[in-house]
């Protein structure tokens, strides 16, 4: 089924329907909010809000991408909301990186400051990146920008950006794997 027709079915009351986007996202959705808040009792409450809203207001969404795009959105501007409302600001939006790492890598297993310290760690292994992809890196994921858009502002091809977004994720993965690999076996010499 597509968005539209799910969203269909749902505004029609369709149970089944809507038990079965629930069961096809919401784990998926809980982690990602995860990457923003770091806690996974509020990530899990975000998530079943926005599940909640999409039944009750079903009939006044009008989506313009995908209904998984809209949930996403939903569920990152829900984050967002409640980190401001617990007063942390994200002026930067380094939280889009975080997110963007953490849907990549499990980091449940750490503690919040060892979860800190590999953030700070890839915010030091962004800054390292030679300029051109650390500028293309920080427009994707700090300004959130679309690949046509960095393409434009830098005067390059989209097939650039993708290349060179590719590598920086190719770096980027290299060296949180040899990090988490360190933490790991840190904390396994250390609490044994």
């Amino acid at each position: 089924m597509d968005s539209i027709s799910i969203l269909e079915e749902i505004q029609n009351q369709n149970r089944f329907v809507y038990k079965k986007l629930f069961d096809d996202f919401y784990e998926e959705l809980v982690l990602y909010a995860n990457g923003y808040l770091f806690d996974k009792s509020p990530s899990e409450d975000i998530v079943q809000e926005v599940f909640i809203y999409l039944w009750e207001k079903s009939d006044s969404i009008i989506i313009q991408t995908s209904l998984k795009g809209y949930m996403y959105a939903m569920v990152r501007n829900r984050c967002l909301n409640f980190l401001k409302s617990i007063k942390i600001t994200d002026d930067v939006n380094i939280l889009e990186l975080r997110a963007a790492v953490s849907e990549e890598y499990n980091l449940d297993a750490f503690s919040d400051s060892d979860k800190k310290a590999i953030h700070a760690q890839v915010i030091e292994i962004i800054e390292a990146l030679p300029s051109r992809m650390q500028a293309i890196v920080r427009l994707r994921f700090v300004s959130n920008y679309r690949y046509s858009e960095i393409a434009d502002e830098l005067g390059v091809s989209v097939n650039t950006v993708k290349t060179q977004l590719k590598r920086a994720k190719i770096k980027i993965g290299e060296l949180i794997v040899s990090i988490i690999v360190f933490l790991s076996t840190y904390l396994s010499l250390f609490y044994s």
